[in-house]
């Protein structure tokens, strides 16, 4: 743990166990997720099962109607899965144009696109779990029905969001969204219960249907005609046309050990760009301001690539294979000098979000994200239901020579990521970080501190960050050492000192010893972090 001199103490101490783990960002989804497991379900029912409980417990992070992306590892195997959903059929770039827009909006009808969580839920359970849907989802549902009471930090995020959302929406389809998660017209305090029936009753009817009524059913009816009745594009032919990918997971060696991403659409590309770039180097001492500017500089310059590349990948205009290639790797090394740049894409040869992590005695690990993007998504709640729908519309370009530019039945660049570690084809576990496009930022950070400094889980997740903005401007934690901020000052990076630490992603972390099978986890203290194991 000290190789290289870790200057920073960790409030909080790693958690083990040997029968199962779940972590996540909310301790009664985390609960959630061990009673599956001690009913007898495995990890993926029990990611499940905290996944649905989440959408209930954390509604300012992701809700039924997001997407969501998942690493599997089981019997000696991982496995990817792609649920993040497509833009109606019937959208198009001129049809955005002609209603008066030149970039794609945030909120509204507009970016709503086809939700991929319920199918995730179900195909998951259909391949891999142990336990039937309804049993999985009972949690949610109980939870949904009865209420819980608001902790902490999700009572700070639910108060910021209801502020903004009442100076900035205009127009009857938001108010919905004020009547369902702002009832007494204002959001709920900490420490008040709070419920949402019809959120139990959507719950319910996904889990009697194995996700058909989401699809081909009663919501989906009910979807359809609120995207009907506020002149959406999204229809109920969309829905039923939507079915989650099962794909191959990316991945670098870094340092002996095996990181491991969903390809593109997903922005996981960005932090594994970033780390073939690093592995280049070696650092000295923690506390090396040549460590911190060469992780910035790298990031920069990968997600210069990812933004200029990253959509679906059969229409990326280079291949993924490409830009991980080694010899694209010293390419990028070569433009990182010893002061701060603005990053630009290169040329490679031709060739608000919740995160959960779960693990049980058969060796099964899930890495598991889901989203509806900026907080609350797109602030239409469908009436009856408590879904919320997801705005992930907003990150298609309107640039018709753009890589990711919107077409009809397309799946636009997208910033959930699950992890993944593995090391001589044994699993090491699942690792996440939420936020925006500060996940990818994450990774590198939370890896490096894993491999490079040998911290353990929770000193991973506690030891201070950055976060990269745009051009040289970099912004760090307020417990960052000042004189490193300093000296990344005097290298040209532009440097801002955060106010507090909501911006800087949420993470989890499960390791898994292949000699003893015991559990190490760490989770968030930015969040209402939680682990619950046995």
């Amino acid at each position: 743990m000290d190789q290289l001199n870790y200057p920073f103490q960790s409030q909080r101490m790693t958690t083990f166990a040997k029968k199962g783990m779940v972590a996540t960002s909310q301790p009664l989804a985390a609960e959630a997720g061990l009673q599956i497991l001690k009913q007898g379900g495995n990890a993926i029912d029990a990611a499940i099962a905290t996944a649905a409980c989440l959408t209930v417990v954390e509604p300012t992070s992701n809700g039924i109607g997001g997407d969501a992306f998942a690493l599997v590892w089981t019997k000696g195997e991982l496995h990817g899965l792609n649920s993040s959903g497509f833009s109606p059929k019937n959208i198009s770039i001129e049809a955005i144009k002609e209603r008066g827009y030149s970039e794609m909006p945030k909120h509204g009808w507009i970016p709503v696109t086809v939700p991929g969580a319920p199918a995730a839920w179900a195909e998951l359970s259909k391949r891999f779990g142990k336990l039937p849907l309804t049993e999985v989802l009972k949690p949610a549902i109980e939870y949904a029905e009865e209420g819980f009471p608001i902790s902490p930090v999700l009572g700070k995020m639910w108060a910021r969001a209801y502020r903004h959302y009442k100076n900035s929406w205009e127009g009857e389809e938001f108010q919905n969204w004020f009547d369902t998660f702002a009832p007494n017209g204002r959001a709920p305090e900490i420490g008040e219960i709070w419920s949402s029936p019809s959120h139990a009753k959507s719950l319910r009817s996904i889990a009697e249907s194995n996700g058909e009524s989401f699809y081909r059913g009663e919501l989906a009816d009910k979807i359809a005609a609120c995207s009907n009745q506020y002149n959406g594009f999204l229809t109920k032919e969309d829905l039923a046309a939507y079915k989650p990918e099962w794909v191959k997971p990316i991945r670098v060696n870094y340092r002996g050990y095996d990181v491991w991403e969903i390809p593109p659409n997903g922005q996981g590309l960005v932090a594994l760009l970033a780390l073939n770039t690093l592995k280049g180097y070696q650092f000295g001492s923690y506390e090396s301001v040549d460590r911190y500017h060469k992780q910035i500089e790298a990031v920069k310059l990968a997600f210069a690539d990812g933004l200029k590349y990253i959509t679906e990948a059969e229409k990326m205009s280079v291949s993924v294979s490409s830009l991980l290639s080694e010899g694209y790797a010293v390419m990028r090394r070569e433009k990182i000098t010893d002061t701060a740049e603005v990053p630009e894409a290169g040329t490679p040869p031709k060739g608000g979000t919740v995160y959960l992590a779960t693990a049980d005695e058969e060796g099964n690990m899930v890495s598991f994200i889901q989203s509806n993007y900026m907080g609350f998504g797109s602030g239409i709640v469908v009436p009856g239901t408590g879904i919320a729908l997801q705005n992930r519309g907003h990150n298609f370009s309107l640039d018709p020579n753009h890589d990711n530019r919107l077409e009809g039945g397309k799946r636009t660049f997208h910033t959930i990521i699950p992890g993944f570690l593995t090391k001589d084809d044994e699993a090491i576990g699942p690792f996440g970080v939420m936020g925006g496009f500060m996940q990818p930022q994450g990774h590198v950070q939370v890896i490096m501190n894993t491999i490079d400094a040998e911290l353990n889980p929770q000193a991973a997740l506690d030891a201070p960050r950055w976060q990269w903005l745009e051009d040289k401007k970099v912004m760090v934690e307020p417990h960052f050492p000042l004189h490193l901020a300093q000296e990344l000052e005097r290298k040209g990076h532009q440097v801002s000192v955060a106010l507090d630490t909501s911006s800087f992603g949420r993470g989890q972390i499960i390791w898994r010893d292949p000699k003893t099978g015991v559990f190490q986890g760490g989770t968030e203290f930015r969040t209402d972090g939680a682990i619950a194991a046995w």
